[in-house]
């Protein structure tokens, strides 16, 4: 037999495409418990549930589609007949009989679409996550499923192509699945039997907001922290780099996905190919688009149109949302709806499409540096680096990302009509002191000004004094246009010119180049540095330089 391909689900925080709606308790559980029925909801909703032991039922037959009978001719005759007293028998008793098929339905078919006959402890029937409205944690159900493995279950089962077949995803790949920076968690614990991810023992008990990140219930969402990236990026290092996969697929939330797609793009050491998903509607709704993009993710991967003639991953990390395949470094969430994406920057961005009636297709590769050949890289990263305030430990003795060494980079928005009366103070800036003068206290900081399209000009004069500060205080500093700009930001040293990459984007990536070349050399008074301090600053932000334009 040909082997499968093997690929690795890794989940990741607040992801509406791992999100499902609440567990509502359906019309015939109110009425079997005589609860007063739902009248907003006058067919009950079916949710995917499992059997406890077999069922035979009976459907009846051409009941699948309306023109099933007009083709009567064409099928085979039932297995019996269903009278009005409900029994069933292999000949036909009276006119009234209904034709139908006898099944047996059994726990291991897998899942199945029932009605939920769920109810509160007290009784009372579910109308939401929470037992009341704002509830705190400890009465509140969690929607986000813990990993992946359920999500791709019921895509797999409940899922059909324009053929008519399901199992979209097992017939082109086997899957483990990873919580990295998962979208729910076990609150209280789980023993190593059930669990349906990748991993060793028991899970511990889990603590939203440290273990677990979701934006469901509203009033107790939690997001991921700047150290999480350290977190991430070793647990997907260590999977992309264990042998045992060709491919691997990250969910996360949409808003934030473009940029931790980004953040692998440039981290990953790795020349297999990592797709990237999220979705506008949540799990099973209607018109839910993750499972599309899943499917999509999946045959993208087992395609290999990714491989270069060496077997190399060539179009970096991309992101695989309605169909269209983006590079990590251009696509961005434009809105809150199935489509809603763009490419940035306005030279490309969309590498080409999947999903179509015929095979995936690449049409154009990016030129950028990004994963195995990425200049800052997990592998490239040194041990350590001269920090704000001393040696700063990068990585560990093992390699891994150290987390209290992730860089503190803040953006600074400036726009028309900020410059001051020509006698202004600069101090009286105080939003901007406090930021530089917060950073300081940091080990690695720095910042990236979004300013005028193309070219990243700031208006006021005593906020570009403002960030020279910075620079010579030891925070490097990259200029990039507002929004999604198309023009490039020329050299205007001691800024990092930030390219045409939107303010998010060369906010990571002025972190990752933090951590491969560490703190720039501090001025001994950063608003008058001395002609040899300012070519010290100019030799070591070229550095940088070269990691913005290639990057």
């Amino acid at each position: 037999m040909v082997r499968k391909p093997r690929i690795a689900h890794l989940a990741g925080p607040i992801a509406t495409i791992q999100n499902t709606p609440p567990l509502v308790t359906s019309n015939k559980a109110r009425a079997k418990y005589g609860l007063p029925l739902n009248e907003a909801m006058p067919v009950d909703t079916v949710r995917a549930q499992r059997l406890a032991a077999p069922a035979k039922v009976y459907v009846e037959q051409f009941s699948a589609h309306p023109l099933e009978a007009d083709a009567a001719e064409l099928c085979a005759p039932p297995d019996g007949y269903v009278g009005e007293d409900g029994r069933f028998s292999k000949e036909r008793r009276h006119a009234t009989d209904k034709p139908v098929y006898e099944v047996e339905l059994r726990p291991e078919d897998g899942l199945y679409g029932l009605p939920y006959m769920g109810r509160q402890a007290d009784g009372s029937a579910w109308e939401d996550e929470c037992t009341a409205p704002l509830a705190p944690e400890a009465k509140s159900r969690q929607p986000f499923l813990p990993d992946g493995s359920r999500a791709f279950e019921e895509i797999d089962r409940f899922g059909y192509n324009g053929t008519g077949r399901s199992g979209l995803i097992s017939a082109r790949a086997e899957v483990d699945f990873y919580r990295v920076l998962p979208p729910s968690g076990y609150a209280k614990g789980l023993p190593a039997s059930k669990r349906t991810d990748e991993g060793e023992g028991d899970i511990a008990s889990e603590v939203r907001g440290r273990d677990f990140f979701c934006y469901r219930p509203y009033h107790i969402n939690a997001w991921p922290t700047r150290h999480s990236l350290a977190r991430l990026t070793n647990a997907v290092q260590k999977v992309m780099s264990s042998g045992q996969y060709d491919g691997a697929v990250w969910t996360e939330g949409s808003p934030s996905i473009e940029e931790t797609s980004y953040w692998l793009n440039l981290l990953i050491d790795t020349t297999l190919p990592l797709c990237g998903n999220a979705a506008q509607r949540a799990h099973g709704t209607i018109s839910s688009d993750g499972a599309k993009n899943i499917v999509d993710s999946v045959e993208y991967l087992t395609s290999r149109i990714w491989a270069d003639g060496e077997g190399r991953n060539k179009c970096g990390v991309v992101v695989i949302q309605e169909q269209q395949i983006f590079a990590a470094r251009e696509v961005q969430k434009a809105d809150a709806r199935p489509g809603g994406y763009v490419a940035t920057g306005g030279h490309g961005g969309i590498l080409g499409g999947v999903g179509f009636s015929g095979p995936p297709v690449v049409l154009y590769t990016p030129t950028t540096k990004h994963t195995y050949a990425s200049e800052v890289n997990l592998s490239r990263l040194p041990g350590e680096v001269e920090g704000l305030n001393g040696r700063v430990a990068v990585k560990d003795a093992s390699g891994a990302l150290e987390a209290a060494a992730i860089p503190k980079v803040g953006i600074v928005k400036d726009g028309s009509y900020m410059a001051e009366e020509p006698d202004a103070d600069t101090n009286d800036h105080a939003d901007l002191i406090a930021l530089i003068d917060g950073a300081k206290k940091g080990k690695l900081a720095g910042f990236v000004v979004e300013a005028l399209t193309p070219y990243g000009s700031m208006t006021s004069n005593a906020r570009n004094a403002l960030m020279r500060r910075a620079i010579y205080s030891g925070m490097p500093v990259a200029s990039v246009g507002r929004g999604n700009t198309q023009g490039f930001v020329p050299l205007r040293p001691p800024f990092i010119a930030g390219s045409n990459l939107t303010a998010t984007k060369a906010r990571l990536l002025l972190m990752a180049s933090l951590l491969r070349f560490g703190a720039l050399p501090k001025a001994e008074d950063p608003d008058r540095p001395t002609p040899s301090e300012q070519k010290a600053t100019a030799d070591a932000t070229a550095r940088y330089q070269a990691v913005f334009n290639t990057h």
